[in-house]
């Protein structure tokens, strides 16, 4: 089992590549139109004028079918991205199952399987949006690269063979806590791929011409992004709130004291103060929109603080990353 989910997670890797590459075959194509405007009706003489009227009705027939061909192919990619993005998914579930069947546990326990979760949380509610607001696909080309970036460091630097849980983590509020920590942070690693695309295309609607701001001229308005990023903020934030709350109850019952400024109990504190703060300058019309979104950005940047960097750089309590 544990074999198998290795190869799950690589053919999951391949097949967000290929979704990524789809999405950005349709990027790339634009916004073609199948319609294209009809030449001025002029009154025209026998011979050389008639030809010449002939001549560019034709010429904008072929543009009309240009343009058509350039629109099928944009929604083939487009199709084909989704296609991929969901076929991704479930080998991305079945490597998660597999691997928790060979671990005899919930496949929690380390920064590689805390990685492989969050990632799913975030594909799956990416799958969620993408049915309920199907004009946000463009979006794909970044949720997918995301995908591709988070599950490849995971196989390529976290990755670690399956041990048994650390004995402090042998508890019901192992799957209470932490599960609620996963979901959350799988919802807010959706919710920063609108966050920062909505900078971009901030930007480029105030008329910002440079890199990156660019990358943002054909993705959805700033105002549909802006609004993206707030409800998955808004639905994640609670339950984040309950695994924090959670945590400091397994403290108390594990270590004797709910807390105690351990490295991840802070820098929790500090991502559950940021995203606080992001919700309530979300709700104070004078906070500037581009200021917000900064604030979800910076929330982010905190989680990946607390899983990447106290994981790796500092020694508390929970310390369970499994790297040497």
């Amino acid at each position: 089992m544990s074999a198998l989910s290795d190869q799950l997670v690589s053919f999951a890797i391949l097949a967000y590549l290929v979704a990524m590459i789809s999405h950005a075959v349709e990027y790339a194509l634009g916004n073609a139109r199948a319609h294209v405007a009809a030449p001025a009706r002029e009154l025209v003489g026998a011979g050389v004028g008639a030809a010449g009227g002939v001549t560019l009705e034709a010429g904008v027939d072929a543009d009309r079918a240009a343009a058509e061909r350039t629109a099928r192919r944009a929604r083939l990619g487009g199709v084909i991205a989704v296609v991929a993005t969901a076929i991704a998914t479930l080998l991305h579930l079945g490597a998660l199952v597999t691997h928790g069947i060979a671990a005899d546990r919930m496949p929690w326990g380390n920064m590689y399987e805390f990685v492989l979760t969050v990632s799913w949380i975030g594909a799956a509610a990416w799958l969620v949006v993408l049915w309920k607001l199907p004009a946000l696909r463009r979006l794909g080309l970044f949720l997918s690269l995301v995908m591709v970036l988070l599950l490849a460091t995971a196989e390529l630097v976290l990755y670690v063979p399956i041990v048994p849980l650390v004995p402090a983590l042998n508890s019901y509020w192992f799957v209470i806590h932490v599960s609620t920590v996963v979901f959350a942070s799988g919802i807010f690693l959706l919710g920063a791929v609108p966050a920062v695309t909505f900078l971009m295309r901030f930007g480029y609607e105030q008329g910002k011409r440079s890199f990156p701001y660019t990358l943002a001229k054909r993705i959805p308005s700033a105002a549909s992004l802006e609004r993206l990023t707030f409800v998955l903020h808004a639905f994640a934030f609670p339950v984040f709130t309950f695994g924090v709350i959670g945590g400091a109850i397994w403290a108390e019952a594990a270590w004797g004291r709910p807390w105690g400024w351990d490295p991840k109990e802070t820098w929790s504190f500090i991502s559950w103060v940021i995203y606080a703060g992001y919700l309530h300058a979300r709700a104070t019309p004078s906070v500037k929109r581009n200021v917000v979104a900064w604030l979800a950005v910076a929330g982010f940047l905190t989680m990946l603080m607390n899983l990447f960097g106290v994981n790796i750089f500092f020694e508390g309590l929970h310390s369970y990353g499994g790297l040497d």
